[in-house]
């Protein structure tokens, strides 16, 4: 016995681990860890029989957790859209753009991702819809089948690094950070993981060709009457919109010092990208509309088509995340604005309808129910194992590593790489991060930063072969029969589980290269961030005791209404009798303690 107590908090972890390997569910394996364990602490002497009345606060703390209600709002804007037909329109006006050029399907595939992710934050709508909708037509035309499967799914995890992402809204929770944050520093980030995707396609096609082949000119069915692509109108209009974009984010300081009627010298970079980009896309739409009422006929019928079916989601992303990096609104309130704008977005399109509606909320109670679960048994586990001292044993069994920060960030990403076999996001997060984070906050670390870093590096959970979730999602809707194509009546072979895998190394190994990065220049994170405020309190201490001073000294004195008072009585202002102070530092509270200004204005507030 003696042994369990001094060993109690790896014993704990070592029993959540059987919990685990043994295949009980995450929530239940956790609680029931937490409550054995409980008793037994307490049947040890090991901690206090009141620890497990901590219980009832915790959980009501989390019930009354107002970040975790942007799970939900996300979780339901996302379905609400996946369901809409949304992505279907987005692949197919997208295809049509990039579609001559080689590997342009994938790349339009990669684009879609990030836009979907930048609506929907769900990762599994994200890989079905783009699964469905974009995988028949890769194949039809000759992809190889690794290549397609690989794009697939690493463009659906891309829900989970760029905003408004589910799994930032919990790291958020966890690191005690505010969800506007980890978007702001998970920004940059995301995109620049889209453009390892981009380059890395571009180099198949490149080098690879047959890899990736163009689309054969019957199936780019948005031509004109006279036969032309209508690519001159698109890009026209493309320039022009980025020519705004540009000017806009180049003035954006003076922009906002009209607005608010102040000098303001620097905009967030972030904050000058959603603007930009949304007043971008608002005069093509505009030009586009005009063209269309007016029927002038400026714009090819690609050209209008893009437009189109581009600017609602880009709109609901200024929605959300401008709302949310201007300050206008919360992550939670940005979240319902985005639910809200989601079924006014599936109404237009004529696809709301009680069916979808009731599929998308029993989805996102389900999720929503399964978070709340996990959050629920990792409190019960945390709090029994703080009561043990667990943290104080990770941190030791940490603190030993060598290297410093680097050696501790190396060792952490490398073991949540290996746990994401296992383990998905959530319980990663809920697991692990409430164990690590107060070891980097202690090391220096910035815990925004180490919240995207470690995002990034659990996304690997998704593209983990065998085990990646995503390659699941996908595999549930790639053919794994031969069939007969609709449209070319040949037959096309299946997609086999193992060329999926092997589609989803290459980029498996860019989402660890981006790690990497991020290590290696942490400014793409922390630059995203408003600075932080330094406060000499030092300052506003002597500042506070010279407004005390000025006080007293205007107490010594009658004031002028008094005067006129005395004047209008007896004729004239009587002169205040004073006594002359003994010394300087009497006269003067806190004179003598002028090195010392705060402890001057204690005891100037105690004499008051």
């Amino acid at each position: 016995m003696e042994f369990i107590a001094a060993n109690f908090a790896p014993l704990m972890f070592g029993g959540l681990l059987c919990f685990l390997i043994l295949g009980f569910p995450v929530a239940f394996s956790l609680g029931a860890c937490g409550l054995f364990f409980g008793l037994l602490g307490i049947e040890l002497g090991v901690f206090p029989a009141s620890t497990l009345a901590w219980l009832p606060q915790r959980l009501i703390g989390i019930m009354a957790n107002e970040t975790l209600l942007a799970v939900p709002f996300f979780t339901l804007m996302g379905l609400i859209l996946e369901r809409s037909g949304m992505a279907e329109d987005l692949l197919d006006s997208v295809g049509q753009v990039f579609g001559p050029l080689r590997g342009g399907l994938a790349l339009a595939v990669i684009l879609v991702g990030a836009m979907l992710a930048a609506t929907t934050g769900v990762v599994a709508a994200s890989v079905i819809s783009m699964g469905l909708i974009s995988l028949p037509i890769m194949l039809r035309y000759g992809y190889d089948r690794s290549l397609a499967s690989g794009v697939i799914a690493a463009s659906g995890t891309l829900a989970q690094i760029i905003p408004p992402s589910l799994v930032l809204i919990v790291l958020a929770d966890q690191l005690g950070k505010s969800v506007g944050d980890m978007y702001k520093g998970a920004f940059v980030p995301g995109f620049a993981l889209v453009g390892l995707y981009v380059l890395w396609v571009i180099a198949l096609a490149i080098f690879k060709p047959k890899m990736a082949p163009a689309l054969p000119p019957e199936a780019r069915t948005l031509r004109e009457p006279n036969g032309s692509a209508g690519y001159t109108s698109l890009a026209l209009l493309a320039l022009l919109s980025t020519a705004v974009a540009v000017v806009l984010a180049q003035n954006m300081e003076a922009v906002h010092t009209w607005w608010q009627g102040e000098l303001v010298e620097s905009v967030p970079t972030d904050e000058k990208i959603v603007v930009a980009m949304c007043g971008g896309t608002f005069v093509a739409w505009l030009i586009a509309l005009a063209n269309r009422v007016t029927r002038l006929g400026l714009l090819s019928r690609l050209a209008e088509r893009v437009t189109f079916v581009l600017i609602p989601p880009l709109l609901l992303i200024f929605l959300v995340l401008g709302t949310i990096f201007l300050g206008v609104a919360t992550p939670t309130e940005g979240g319902a604005m985005g639910a809200m704008g989601a079924i006014v977005m599936a109404a237009s399109r004529g696809r709301l309808n009680m069916s979808l509606l009731k599929q998308a909320l029993a989805t996102t109670t389900r999720l929503s129910s399964f978070v709340m679960f996990i959050l629920i048994g990792a409190t019960f586990f945390s709090m029994v194992f703080q009561a043990a001292d667990g943290p104080v044993w990770v941190e030791h069994l940490l603190a030993q590593l060598p290297g410093g920060q680097v050696g501790f960030l190396v060792f952490v990403n490398i073991m949540i790489f290996v746990l994401a076999f296992f383990l998905d996001f959530f319980e990663l997060s809920f697991i692990v991060v409430p164990l690590l984070a107060p070891i980097a906050d202690k090391m220096g670390i910035d815990l925004v930063w180490f919240g995207v870093l470690l995002a990034v590096n659990m996304q690997t959970s998704f593209m983990h072969p065998p085990f990646g979730f995503a390659l699941f999602f996908l595999r549930s809707v790639a053919p794994d029969k031969p069939y007969v194509d609709h449209v070319t009546g040949k037959t096309i072979a299946p997609v086999t589980t193992m060329q999926i895998y092997k589609g989803a190394i290459p980029f498996l190994i860019l989402q660890l290269t981006m790690v990497a990065i991020l290590i290696t220049f942490p400014g793409l994170v922390t630059s995203q961030l408003d600075k932080k405020v330094d406060v000499d309190m030092n300052a506003v201490g002597t500042q506070m005791l010279e407004n005390l001073n000025q006080q007293d000294l205007n107490f010594g004195e009658p004031g002028a209404e008094g005067a006129e008072e005395n004047k209008d009585d007896a004729g004239a202002a009587p002169a205040p009798e004073l006594e002359p102070p003994a010394s300087d530092a009497a006269a003067t509270p806190g004179a003598a303690e002028a090195d010392d200004p705060v402890k001057a204005l204690e005891e100037a507030a105690g004499k008051r």
